[in-house]
């Protein structure tokens, strides 16, 4: 066996070439304490990158502005729209997310916006994931979560998102193309640095992860229905993390808007439904799902069928651990007068007040583990 010295090999493990792209960033820790059972308080953090159109999602049908600004897109989105309360609906391509709503397990909150005022999808998604302003790009919030409450976390991803940056309780897996070595290369390498506490590790949680994951998870399964499968199945396993954070982009509108956020939402909601499938009810009773964008969309269309860059948009909480069934937040109008420089969604809160919210319920924060979270941020009353 050619000899592999430890640079080599942690940058092999990185690439993926023995672990299903474990990076070296971060430890995983899966399984280290009482925290990590099926049946604890699990989170899954869903980042839509391009800016998701809100409008489009959850149509507010009592508003008569809507039909002014963009007749041609939402008048058949009102036609076909699932109802939900205070006169709001929900597009039809997402018919697992009304059906949790229904069931109380999923709420929309409207008209939110981080704390990010321009157009940048780069920037508004690393200020979305940092939870801070100004902005650090080394700090997410999600990690500043686990690191106040001992959980570990694990990102869908090719490399460590801002939102698990910053801490040591994190850590990412992404399927691969290419094959499985043989048993035997893992027990050589196992031997070979039992020494070097940090390659056993890693290598260690990398062959853990595919082990709850299985074989089947490969470079023909990158859709998000199968990442989403896979999240599902990493949270339900004893030695599963208790966060996960998946990604899913496309969301960038600016043409052709009507099927492309059709077939959007078609692909995100085939995902959620094969997500809780995958976890099973008992986890699922113990799971909040956040599903975020870095911004909204116009209100009024552009003259190719779509829509450009805005502010406010909305935020879904769903999951088994939820109180769902309303629509929340405040809805600021659609008329010329009550938009953000007379063009966008006004925004009327925070999202770092209903995460917050969310993790004070869900994770039990206390007052000092949230301002670590979150400085300055008075958490939302869910009503």
């Amino acid at each position: 066996m050619t000899k592999i010295n430890r640079r080599d090999l942690i940058k092999w493990l990185g690439a993926g070439v023995v672990c299903s792209q474990i990076p070296v960033t971060g430890s995983l820790a899966f399984g280290s304490t009482s925290n990590h059972q099926s049946n604890s308080p699990k989170l899954v953090w869903i980042v839509l990158r391009g800016a998701m159109d809100s409008l489009h999602a959850v149509l507010p049908a009592f508003d008569g502005n809507l039909l002014v600004h963009r007749r041609l897109i939402a008048e058949p989105a009102l036609e076909a729209m699932l109802p939900m309360d205070q006169g709001f609906g929900l597009n039809n391509n997402l018919p697992t997310l009304h059906s949790w709503y229904q069931q109380k397990q999923m709420v929309p909150v409207v008209a939110v916006a981080s704390p990010y005022r321009q157009r940048s999808h780069f920037e508004g998604q690393d200020v979305l994931e940092s939870g801070l302003f100004p902005l650090n790009q080394d700090n997410g919030w999600l990690s500043r979560a686990l690191e106040a409450t001992g959980k570990t976390g694990l990102a869908v991803s090719h490399s460590l998102p801002v939102s698990l940056r910053g801490g040591q309780l994190a850590g990412t897996w992404y399927p691969n193309t290419i094959p499985f070595a043989k048993e035997d290369l893992y027990q050589r390498l196992f031997q070979m640095y039992k020494q070097d506490d940090l390659l056993h590790d890693r290598l260690e949680e990398a062959l853990n992860v595919r082990g709850i994951v299985g074989n089947s998870m490969n470079g023909n399964s990158r859709k998000f229905k199968a990442l989403a499968e896979a999240a599902g199945t990493l949270l339900s396993h004893q030695e599963g993390p208790d966060a996960i954070m998946l990604e899913m982009g496309g969301w960038d509108t600016h043409d052709n808007q009507l099927p492309r956020l059709s077939r959007q939402f078609q692909e995100l909601d085939s995902g959620l439904q094969t997500m809780r499938t995958s976890m099973g009810e008992q986890t699922w009773n113990n799971t909040i799902v956040m599903i975020a964008t870095e911004f909204g969309r116009t209100v009024a269309m552009n003259g190719t069928g779509g829509t450009d860059h805005g502010t406010a948009s909305c935020l879904f909480m769903a999951g088994g651990a939820v109180n769902g069934g309303k629509v929340q937040g405040n809805w600021p109008g659609l008329a010329k007068k009550d938009l953000y420089e007379e063009r966008d969604l006004r925004p009327t809160s925070d999202i770092r007040q209903w995460i917050s919210a969310a993790l004070i319920q869900h994770w039990q924060l206390s007052t000092a583990q949230l301002k670590s979270i979150f400085p300055d941020i008075t958490p939302a009353r869910i009503v």
